[in-house]
């Protein structure tokens, strides 16, 4: 089939499921993985630059998004970003470590089960070059589905749980993040001056994602002869976050407005996940056939223990807003659909500072952990 017909497809569809409601919860973007797993079992077939583009478009929306108030908040709590990035990837390390040993899974499959878990590709990357072994990456086709539902899930299910009060969250993470209160009518009018001309706004974001895929390709050496790199999620995400605080603090002639950072944004993580499927879904069967259900198991107990941990810690000992710390969780776990999510659940893109904050420890600790695990198993 031709590959704009079987994409056009797989969104349609999975749109269409996306919004079917169960219990008040939906799967929103995210379920265009779904549907994309099962083409991806039938043969279907994605470019791999279809995916590269789709997080390029998504995590440079996100920076620009976070932008204006990073900066600022990003000061304040700094430690705070630092503690919950390392510490969500460590328990992931320990569980990983811990069920590995005792369901005698091999380190190779192990590293590449954390990597799915927590939707990692830089981890994978990492990870993929010290075990010289491509049944890492069978572990992360395998864990990668639920690492993505999961988590979406978790930033849904966890305020009805709590029985939150969402408008006042989101209140009290805007009094937290010092950004204040938007008269509708002004914000509206404001976006609608900017509008007018979207091909300036559009020449800034391509830009900013120019300059954000020539800073991803720098390596960055670290402790030990090992190096990473920002990539294709890390270095739009740096670029978007630096030209949004730059056009974004004031109405600017090459600013993007909030609804054309919208559309970008969906269709990034729509790409995204669209190829990812595809790519997962070929052979899947066969995997789970060869390994058995305790593979899919292994890889959500890697996913859910981090998340209720962290949000554990971040709501109960640092005192953080239930939406500041899902923001968190959600850069912590390297979650670019569950941020999505998140922002439409909280009704706000402010939750992507957060996100943004987090994001970028995460990112350094996973490949770090990623090539040190196989070493040690």
């Amino acid at each position: 089939m031709d590959t704009i017909l079987i994409l056009s497809l797989i969104a349609a569809l999975g749109y269409l499921l996306g919004a079917v409601k169960i219990g008040g919860m939906r799967l929103g973007t995210s379920a265009v993985l779904l549907v994309a797993l099962v083409f991806g079992h039938f043969g279907a077939e994605i470019p791999a630059a279809v995916k590269n583009l789709g997080l390029a478009m998504f995590v440079g929306s996100v920076g620009f998004i976070a932008g204006p108030h990073f900066f600022r908040n990003f000061k304040q709590k700094v430690f705070s970003y630092l503690i919950l990035g390392v510490l969500i990837i460590v328990i992931a390390a320990v569980c990983t470590y811990v069920l590995g040993k005792l369901l005698n899974i091999p380190a190779a499959l192990s590293v590449g089960v954390l990597n799915g878990a927590l939707t990692s590709t830089p981890g994978l990357a990492a990870a993929s070059e010290v075990t010289k072994d491509t049944i890492t990456t069978v572990g992360y086709g395998v864990a990668y589905p639920f690492g993505v539902v999961g988590v979406v899930l978790f930033v849904q299910l966890l305020p009805r749980l709590l029985k939150a009060d969402i408008p006042a969250e989101v209140e009290l993470m805007n009094q937290s993040l010092c950004i204040p209160g938007e008269q509708a009518g002004a914000k509206d009018a404001a976006q609608g001056k900017r509008e007018k001309n979207l091909g300036m706004s559009l020449l800034t974001f391509f830009a900013a994602l120019v300059l954000g895929l020539l800073l991803g390709k720098l390596r960055i050496p670290l402790p030990g002869g090992m190096s990473f790199s920002l990539g294709i999620s890390g270095g739009p995400l740096f670029a978007g976050i630096i030209v949004g605080y730059l056009t974004g603090r004031r109405e600017s002639a090459v600013g993007v407005s909030g609804s054309t950072l919208n559309v970008l944004r969906e269709l990034g993580l729509m790409l995204f996940l669209l190829s990812a499927g595809v790519s997962a879904g070929n052979g899947f069967i066969d995997t789970v056939a060869q390994y058995g259900v305790m593979l899919f198991v292994f890889g959500a107990v890697i996913t859910l223990v981090p998340m209720c941990l962290a949000y554990l810690i971040a709501s109960k000992l640092m005192k953080a807003r239930m939406f500041n710390a899902l923001g968190s969780i959600c850069g912590g776990m390297t979650s670019t659909p569950a941020l999505g999510m998140l922002i439409s659940t909280a009704g706000t893109e402010n939750v992507a500072v957060a996100y943004a904050a987090t994001y970028p420890f995460a990112l350094v600790f996973i490949v770090i952990i990623s090539q040190i695990l196989p070493m040690i198993w």
